[in-house]
C-alpha cells in the first residue's frame, strides 16, 4: 500500500497539476511527548557534534516513494556554514543523505516542502512569526518564478531556502543530464529571485541517485532528507499529522510537512498544534 501511494503521487505530480492525493484516514491516538527518557522509545542515534547527521532513518518512518535497487545507503555529510561543519562522510566518493541535525540536546528542523504557495505560506510564516521559530522552506523552482513575492517574503523572515528541484519530477527516473539540470535551474530561480544561492538540496519524494549526490558535492550543497515524515500530503487529518511529529520527534529530528502541492489546510491547523507543544516540551527549532 506504501509503496502504491508514492507511484500514484509519482504520477499525479508528472502530471503536471501538483496535485497530490487526498485520503489515508488513520484513527488519531492521544498527542506523545517526550516526558521520560528510555520508557518506550527508541535510542538515539550516536552523535557527531556540531554536525548534521546521516545514517538509517527510525525504524517505521514511512517513505513516500519505492526505494530504488543502487540508491546510497544513508552516511554523513556536512558543509561549512551555520551550524553546519566540514565534515562529510562519502561511499565511493559520493556524499550521502542527511537525516538528523545535531546542534545539541532538544534541537531539531522543521522542513516545508512543494511550496512556496500563495494560500499556504504565508499562513505557515505567520505561525512562525508567533512563536519565533525557524523553518526550511524547500522550494520548487517552477513555484519560484509563479510566485516570486512569496519566495521573497520567506528569505526575508530569515528561514533557509533549499533547492527541491525546478519540477518535482522522480530524478532516478530521468538521464542524468535532466535529473541535473531540474536542479540547476531551481537554483538559479531561487537566487534570480531571493539573491540566495541554495546550500541545501532535497530530492523528491526522497528518491536519490549517484548521479544527483556527486552534483550535490560538486556543486556544494548539503542533500538532506527527513526523520519524521507524518505523511500530511495524504491529508490524513489534522489528529493524525499532529500525534505522529509528537510521538516521533525527539532531539536531532528532521521533520517534514508541506506547504505546496494541494490542499494544505490540515497541515497549517496540525503545525498550530504542533510547534507551542514542542517548544513547551522544551525543543528548540533550528534551520538546516
Amino acid at each position: 500500500m506504501r509503496a502504491q501511494l508514492g507511484l500514484n503521487r509519482r504520477v499525479l505530480l508528472a502530471a503536471g497539476g501538483l496535485t497530490l492525493l487526498a485520503g489515508c484516514t488513520a484513527p488519531a491516538t492521544s498527542a506523545a511527548r517526550e516526558l521520560n527518557a528510555g520508557a518506550g522509545k527508541r535510542s538515539a542515534p550516536p552523535r557527531l557534534a556540531g554536525k548534521r547527521e546521516t545514517g538509517t532513518p527510525p525504524p517505521g518512518t514511512p517513505r513516500p516513494g519505492t526505494p530504488r535497487p543502487g540508491t546510497p545507503r544513508p552516511g554523513t555529510a556536512g558543509r561549512s556554514g551555520g551550524h553546519r561543519s566540514g565534515h562529510k562522510g562519502t561511499i565511493a566518493g559520493t556524499v550521502r543523505p542527511v537525516y538528523y541535525i545535531n546542534d545539541g540536546p532538544k534541537a531539531i528542523a522543521l522542513t516545508i516542502d512543494d511550496g512556496p504557495s500563495p494560500v499556504y505560506t504565508p499562513q505557515i510564516l505567520r505561525l512562525l512569526a508567533k512563536y519565533r521559530v525557524t523553518a526550511s522552506f524547500s522550494m520548487i523552482g517552477v513555484q519560484v518564478d509563479q510566485y516570486p513575492a512569496i519566495a521573497r517574503d520567506v528569505a526575508a523572515a530569515g528561514h533557509e531556502i533549499v533547492n527541491h528541484t525546478w519540477q518535482h519530477l522522480d530524478l532516478p527516473a530521468l538521464r542524468a543530464a535532466a535529473a541535473l539540470a531540474q536542479i540547476d535551474r531551481a537554483t538559479e530561480a531561487i537566487h534570480r529571485v531571493t539573491g540566495r544561492v541554495p546550500s541545501c538540496f532535497r530530492a523528491p519524494y526522497g528518491a536519490w541517485s549517484r548521479p544527483v549526490l556527486q552534483h550535490c558535492e560538486r556543486v556544494g550543497m548539503t542533500p538532506v532528507d527527513w526523520s519524521v515524515d507524518p505523511r500530511d500530503w495524504t491529508r490524513p487529518g489534522v489528529s493524525y499529522i499532529a500525534d505522529n511529529i509528537l510521538r516521533n520527534a525527539r532531539t536531532g529530528s528532521i521533520i517534514l510537512e508541506h506547504d505546496g502541492g494541494g490542499d494544505r489546510s490540515q497541515t497549517v491547523a496540525a503545525l498550530r498544534l504542533v510547534i507551542p507543544r514542542l517548544l513547551d516540551a522544551g525543543y528548540h527549532f533550528r534551520a538546516l
